[in-house]
């Protein structure tokens, strides 16, 4: 490395050290729970209450794990989001510490399409962190003002949702709970990926801790199989809830219709039965129904590998997934079944009102 770095005429004394870890200091449970605990819960926030510089205006969003303020920072005149968490949970250390973690998971993103969560400039005697505030509807809202959007509209809000989602792939991180209400529009049609507190990060997970994981599953419609049975995920998982995303979008429906609330991979995911995206639109080609259907393979081994291979096939007619349809007529389009039988019925009865007529 050295000689390489001379041959490349460096211009700085060259060294170069090589370090071997080959142990850690154990962790002492009481130790750890001390440090993430060591910023207090803040208590339910109400308009006009203010903290640490930052004066609520309203709350935006409140669930059972979170809730979400907009807020007015005073030092700079900022409108940003502030994000507390649940007082459910403040003698739960591995909710302290994924909370703690998205803020540092969200400093380390700089990608317009991942909203961004800013780094405290003044001192903190609360536990919550700062985000920028996205003036929009998520992507929820928008598929109920939108039921019937146009082949590329989607198109272009899959290419910007992937495009988020590569930011976090290329880190080697995992959203792990892609939905339509964690994804925002903006007021100028940008659209920003939202609720890091499921993401994995590479490593992180391998490391020996006395706080108790457990595996965070998303949302049970979009989230890939390979997820039961604590089945570790890749790339190819947020790949499955960005297919189902994009399939719901194109039909108001599921591929795979509702989930169970509990199931097992080995014994419910190979009997998920793929409905075509044409049976609910049939405007959709059957080139992108292909495409989806490898999206949302249950195998994470049959879907795409890689985010710009389900992009491109999204866009160019790939002949391998182009299928012929075999389905009876029943299964396929029930509606045009019993019309085409009504219409028989009819020209049977009129036939026969002739013979009687004879």
């Amino acid at each position: 490395m050295v000689r390489q770095a001379q041959a490349n005429q460096s211009p700085d004394n060259v060294t170069c050290q090589l370090v071997e870890v080959t142990a850690l200091p154990s962790q002492n449970p009481d130790d750890v729970y001390n440090q993430l605990t060591e910023l207090p819960f803040p208590p339910e926030l109400a308009e006009g209450m203010l903290i640490d510089g930052f004066r609520i205006i309203r709350e935006l969003h409140s669930s059972s794990r979170s809730q979400l303020y907009l807020a007015l920072d005073t030092e700079t005149g900022l409108n940003v989001c502030l994000k507390t968490p649940s007082i459910n949970f403040q003698d739960d250390p591995a909710y302290i510490e994924r909370f703690i973690r998205e803020e540092w998971i969200g400093r380390r993103i700089d990608n317009p399409h991942v909203v961004k969560i800013y780094e405290p400039s003044r001192r903190r005697r609360l536990l919550y962190h700062i985000s920028e505030y996205i003036e929009g509807a998520t992507l929820r809202q928008w598929l109920l003002d939108h039921p019937r959007p146009s082949l590329e509209e989607v198109r272009l809000l899959v290419e910007q949702i992937a495009r988020g989602l590569q930011a976090l792939h290329r880190l080697e991180m995992l959203h792990q709970d892609l939905k339509p209400e964690n994804i925002i529009i903006d007021k100028s049609g940008t659209v920003k990926l939202v609720d890091l507190g499921s993401t994995k990060v590479a490593g992180i997970a391998e490391i020996a801790t006395p706080v108790a994981q457990t595996n965070l599953l998303g949302t049970r419609n979009y989230t890939a199989p390979e997820y039961a049975n604590d089945r570790p995920g890749s790339n190819r998982s947020d790949i499955y809830a960005l297919g189902v995303i994009a399939y719901e979008m194109l039909s108001g429906e599921l591929p795979y219709g509702e989930m169970p609330m509990h199931w097992n991979a080995d014994s419910f995911a190979t009997r998920l039965k793929y409905r075509p995206v044409t049976d609910h639109n049939a405007a959709v080609p059957n080139w992108v129904d292909g495409a989806l259907k490898k999206a949302v393979h249950p195998d994470p081994e049959k879907r795409y590998a890689e985010l710009s291979e389900f992009l491109y096939d999204l866009r160019h007619p790939n002949p391998q997934l182009i299928t012929t349809d075999r389905r009876p007529l029943l299964e396929r389009n029930p509606l045009r079944f019993w019309q085409g039988l009504s219409l028989i019925l009819f020209g049977v009865i009129i036939y026969l009102l002739v013979l009687l007529t004879q």
